[in-house]
């Protein structure tokens, strides 16, 4: 009975094991948290001004963004260690990792283009000229589009992934900020920052099916100035970071309406679902730290300070 007992609590505290990292834009460095015990474990010296930052499929490699360096760091997320650098072209900021996690497309905002970069070769095989200063891209699950959002032009660009060209253009509401896919490939949900409001794409057709002002009893219309935004693998509920407003918003992403904003930290930037979807991390720039949502309540459980200007997140179980 007692060695019945012991298993049963390994085998929860190995369920529970999880890793989040998070990039900090002052401190050029990656801060390591355990979220479970709401811990900051180790801050990482990493590169200048790091910011975009994804996981490789297989959890083996965390990419980072390190703007000022020109380039995107490769680091093995068992030791930590620098193991290759990528050709991202200038002041690379975001990116996003193709299914396989063997392409990745880095938006270079200087220059209004996309750099593709082959990761296995780590070298650069394409660059798409795209609108005025590319921030949010993101890649469909089903591989068949990438998508650039370009601020200053107002512009959703189709990309075909097969042949590296702008097939299609959609119009959208001012400085789009960020993008994501749904599961199932079939809708793109985009960020406006300063019309503060939430956009929702048809892929099929490439045409906005819902707008939604995330507008915030008793917030100031200029403090509404959505960024991040990520949606259940499920579609059952939507979150947007909306940036000074300090909260995050809940949509009901099957009736698209808004159901709560969550208080979490200042000037939230990014969001980050944990591997099971339990719980969302969000960065917290002005406040230097992140918070934990519990999905489940709806609730902010925990704060964790991590650094100056927390930016990008990540979770690996």
């Amino acid at each position: 009975m007692k060695y019945s007992i012991l298993m049963s609590m390994l085998l929860s505290c190995l369920a529970q094991a999880e890793t989040v990292f998070v990039t900090l834009e002052k401190d050029n460095a990656l801060a390591v948290v355990d979220p479970v015990e709401g811990k900051l474990l180790k801050t990482i010296e990493i590169g200048q001004r790091p910011r975009g930052i994804a996981l490789s499929p297989d959890y083996k490699y965390l990419y980072v963004a390190t703007s000022d360096d020109d380039t995107v760091k490769v680091f093995a997320t068992d030791s930590y260690q620098e193991v290759a650098q990528l050709p991202s072209g200038e002041d690379p900021e975001t990116f996003a990792l193709n299914p396989a996690g063997n392409l990745l497309y880095v938006s270079n905002e200087d220059d209004n283009l996309v750099t593709v970069i082959d990761v296995i070769n780590k070298k650069e095989i394409a660059q798409i000229k795209v609108g005025v200063e590319p921030e949010g891209i993101a890649v469909s699950p089903d591989n068949q589009w990438v998508i650039s959002a370009s601020e200053t032009t107002n512009m959703i660009h189709w990309i075909d992934p097969k042949t590296n060209e702008i097939v299609e253009n959609t119009l959208v509401d001012p400085r789009p900020r960020a993008a994501h896919f749904t599961a199932d490939s079939t809708q793109l949900w985009v960020t406006s920052e300063i019309a503060g409001t939430l956009m929702i794409l048809d892929v099929n057709t490439k045409q906005i099916i819902k707008t939604i002002r995330l507008d915030i009893p008793g917030v100031n219309a200029d403090k509404i100035q959505p960024v991040g935004v990520v949606v259940d693998k499920e579609r059952r509920w939507g979150y947007v970071a909306i940036g000074p407003a300090n909260r995050v918003a809940v949509i009901n992403a099957q009736t698209f309406e808004i159901e709560k904003f969550l208080l979490v930290g200042q000037r939230v930037w990014n969001l980050a679902f944990s591997p099971d979807q339990k719980r969302l991390y969000s960065t917290n720039g002005r406040s230097n730290d992140i918070s934990i949502i519990d999905l489940e309540s709806h609730k902010v459980t925990k704060s964790v300070a991590v650094g100056r200007f927390p930016w990008g997140i990540v979770a690996k179980p």
